[in-house]
């Protein structure tokens, strides 16, 4: 890892490759917010989400603080507030707003962040064209970043529209699925010595290695992710009521928060619905279970006489799988059921799936010198793994050893689970 960066060593791309994937990226992030007005684009539902205009607004920050400030002589600031404006968290870069308030920015207008994009696209095509290697590298650290906002912005206001009264949809629902989920099943993998991390020829996140060798004992992983048939099983058995399946952190939680079922389910006369993307909806049974948190995919395995798998299982489990399935492109935000097919289902796509593991530095991990350190190292603590990415996450992000972690309270994003033993 060269000093410095917040990813690893790559294959340097070329400025005939990146353009057009710069544009491609760009335009996505505006699609996913073109169905939204300008009062919806200012809403911040919550503590963990953000407004979609600041989105739209902090993603082009990024190229215009990294790349084009440092690196193109002459280069005009679209407007002298914004640097600290949308700033996310970088305390190098001498200051940001609090998180907690991106909501109440009614100005700059939206028509103003739509301006500031296209000031930042004219330069960055500019730039690329003749950009250097590193420069390459680290354009493409922007775009993967703008791909975790575009999911963030499907979370985010999905959230936001579960906290309005009205209930109303983001896109138009996709038609509810018939049928079962294909019989868990287990698959076994033997014990021994194995390598996990960032195998080096495409980006990675700096949190994604070094490489590293790990002894892992024999275990087994279920075929498919936890269904919310299987969920409702656990809570019709009182699952939000026995202590004895609880972390303690986790008791206190739902004690304090209410929390009789996942995220999004509310149950009425005719039974539970479920909040999604397209508005409410009957829960369908065979679907995986989405949107919960670290605790309740804890105490969910330690009923059903399981466990969760650690993130090296799940990367050695998951290694040889193609990264296929229900990702954001498909466009259906919203999670699908499995299908009748032989070995592990849904690895890749539909749920971020909790892992065991906390969100630690990996053997030999150091954090990038600079400002680019603070971009991932900084977070080790006080967070749980997840892996595979979901219905939300763009399809050409995601790999195998790709770290996704969040508080192990958090569940507004799609989250789920999948049990080991």
């Amino acid at each position: 890892m060269s000093a410095g960066r917040a990813f690893l060593a790559q294959t340097g791309p070329s400025p005939e490759s990146l353009v057009p994937r710069y544009r491609e990226v760009r335009a996505l992030t505006q699609q996913l917010a073109s169905p939204l007005s300008a009062e919806d684009q200012m809403v911040q539902s919550s503590t963990e989400t953000s407004p979609t205009k600041w989105h739209l607004a902090h993603t082009t920050w990024f190229f215009e603080t990294f790349l084009l400030r440092p690196h193109v002589p002459g280069y005009r600031l679209f407007d002298g507030r914004f640097p600290y404006l949308f700033n996310s968290y970088y305390k190098h870069l001498g200051g940001h707003p609090l998180r907690t308030i991106r909501g109440a920015f009614s100005r700059p207008s939206l028509a103003e962040v739509q301006d500031y994009r296209l000031h930042v696209d004219v330069a960055m095509e500019q730039f690329l064209a003749a950009a250097s290697v590193e420069q390459l590298e680290l354009a493409e650290l922007g775009l993967q970043h703008e791909q975790q906002h575009q999911e963030l912005i499907v979370t985010d206001i999905k959230h936001a529209f579960w906290m309005n009264p009205l209930r109303p949809a983001y896109r138009q629902r996709s038609a509810a699925e018939s049928g079962s989920a294909p019989r868990l099943s287990w698959i076994d993998f033997p014990g021994g010595k194995y390598e996990i991390g960032a195998a080096g020829g495409s980006f990675a996140f700096d949190n994604e290695g070094p490489r590293h060798p790990v002894y892992i004992p024999a275990f087994r992983l279920a075929s498919r992710p936890v269904t919310n048939a299987e969920f409702l099983e656990f809570v019709a058995d009182g699952g939000y009521k026995l202590p004895e399946l609880w972390l303690s952190d986790g008791w206190d939680h739902i004690c304090a928060a209410g929390w009789r079922a996942a995220l999004y389910w509310e149950e009425g006369a005719e039974g539970w619905q479920v909040f999604t993307c397209g508005g409410p909806r009957a829960l369908v049974p065979a679907e995986p279970v989405c949107h919960v948190s670290y605790y309740e995919a804890d105490a969910f395995a330690r009923w059903a006489g399981a466990r969760l798998a650690s993130e090296a299982e799940w990367e050695v489990a998951a290694a040889n799988a193609a990264v296929a399935g229900n990702f954001l492109e498909s466009e259906r935000f919203h999670v699908a059921t499995a299908s009748s097919r032989d070995g592990l289902q849904q690895i890749f796509g539909d749920v971020w799936e909790w892992t065991a593991s906390p969100y630690i530095a990996y053997p030999g991990y150091r954090p990038p010198t600079g400002v680019l350190g603070e971009y991932n190292g900084k977070f080790m603590c006080n967070q749980m793994v997840l892996r595979g990415g979901s219905c939300a996450t763009p399809q050409s992000h995601i790999r195998a050893w790709y770290r996704n972690f969040f508080p192990p309270t958090a569940r507004w994003q799609f989250m789920g689970i999948r049990l080991a033993k």
